[in-house]
Parts: structure tokens; sequence; C-alpha cells
């Protein structure tokens, strides 16, 4: 494995989703949401972590967004694949294109979670930096959760010891392309990936404010909750 003196921070940033269940004229992240596109809320937060060395935005082929608002210092590359384990795999190559190295940790955000904040970001490499295997921001499961079948209750489950997966999600550059080549169809996330090598990520507890926005009521939470803030 490849080894800088000290390992450093990137973060990945998938862009390239369409959001079809957003209900959406265009790609959700572009949406404005309390004044500005809901993509440059994600990346005003990592902006603001000074151990990110750099940031890597994927987006589709063809996507003129930040090509007509160029008001960001990430590095913004068009090679988003069909799916989300494609555009994350093609930005970790970006990554090394770029220097990154095997040894370096690589935090990939949901460009939807515009709700992430610095204190959280610094919150999961705190927790991550020494570990083995790296982890992931995690919401522990409030609600009772119900299987459903054909419209009704087939089976409750217990909601003890679940979590609600989140992003960041950091690992080492090197493990995390490896075990994405391993998971392969079965990824869900990259957590998943991980995890099919027999690896176990650490949990990191978050909150409840850092959802991904991904249905129509969605936007007035994250709008209700970036104004708050203000």
């Amino acid at each position: 494995m490849n080894a800088s003196p000290s390992p450093r921070f990137f973060a990945l940033i998938p862009c390239a989703g369409l959001g079809s269940r957003a209900g959406t004229q265009g790609p959700k992240q572009y949406e404005r949401v309390a004044g500005q596109p809901l993509v440059w809320h994600t990346l005003s937060a990592f902006a603001g972590v000074k151990r990110i060395s750099r940031t890597l935005v994927v987006v589709a082929p063809g996507d003129g967004f930040f090509e007509r608002n160029p008001t960001t210092s990430a590095l913004v590359v068009p090679v988003g694949g069909t799916t989300r384990a494609a555009t994350v795999s093609n930005g970790l190559r970006e990554l090394r294109r770029v220097g990154a190295v095997d040894s370096d940790w690589v935090l990939v955000h949901d460009a939807a979670r515009c709700l992430i904040t610095p204190e959280l970001i610094d919150r999961l490499i705190d927790a991550c930096v020494d570990d083995e295997v790296g982890g992931l921001l995690a919401y522990p499961l409030p609600d009772t959760l119900k299987v459903e079948q054909s419209g009704r209750v087939a089976e409750t489950l217990t909601r003890q010891d679940k979590w609600l997966a989140q992003t960041p999600q950091m690992f080492r550059l090197g493990m995390l392309r490896q075990a994405m080549e391993h998971a392969g169809d079965r990824m869900t996330d990259e957590s998943s990936a991980i995890e099919s090598m027999g690896l176990k990520p650490l949990l990191v507890p978050a909150g409840a404010h850092n959802f991904k926005v991904t249905y129509p009521d969605d936007f007035a939470m994250a709008e209700a909750v970036l104004r708050s803030r203000r």
C-alpha cells in the first residue's frame, strides 16, 4: 500500500444523481434551499473543516451547473456513473490522479445531505483517525420498524441495536477501493462494501438533522433547519 508521510483527509461528494423521488424539475442537489442551491450548503460545511486537503465533486457528464456557477474551491469532475457506486469508484480514481494515495482517508458524503456541519465532520474524523477500519456517522433508530407485505404489516422488528446509516463515511482510499471491487452489486453504501470483507466499521453517533433530502417534504424541513441556524 502506498503511504504518505502523514495520512491526509479528502472529501468525495457524489453529485451525479437525478433525485427522481424528490419531485423536482432537475437534479435535486441544485434546487434552492434557504436561498442557495442545496449542494452549496453541503460544500460550505466541508470548506469549514481545515483538515480536509481537497474536496472532489463528481457530477454527470455534460452537467454544466458548476461551469455556470464557478463559486466553489472544490475540484469538479464530470465522471459520474449510472449508479452511486460507479460514481464513487470513478471519484476514487480521480483522487489518485490528483495525488491521493492508498493510505489517505476519504470521506464520502451525499450531496443531498445538506445539513451536515463542520462539527459533525470533525467528530467523525476524530473518532476514526486512529481506527484500523474507519467508520460512518449514524443515528440510533428512534421508531418501531415494520416489515411490509402487500401493503400490510407482516412483522415488527425490534429497534434495539439498529442504526440509520448517514454520511460522511470515512475509510482509507486503498481499503475502500478494494472493498468496492469485492462487494460489486451487493454494495448499498461504502460501509456495506467494507463489511463484505468481514470488517466492522465504527458507528459514530450523529443527529436526526443530518438527513438526506429525498422526498418533496424534505425540502421544507431542510429549509427550516438551515434558517434556524442563522
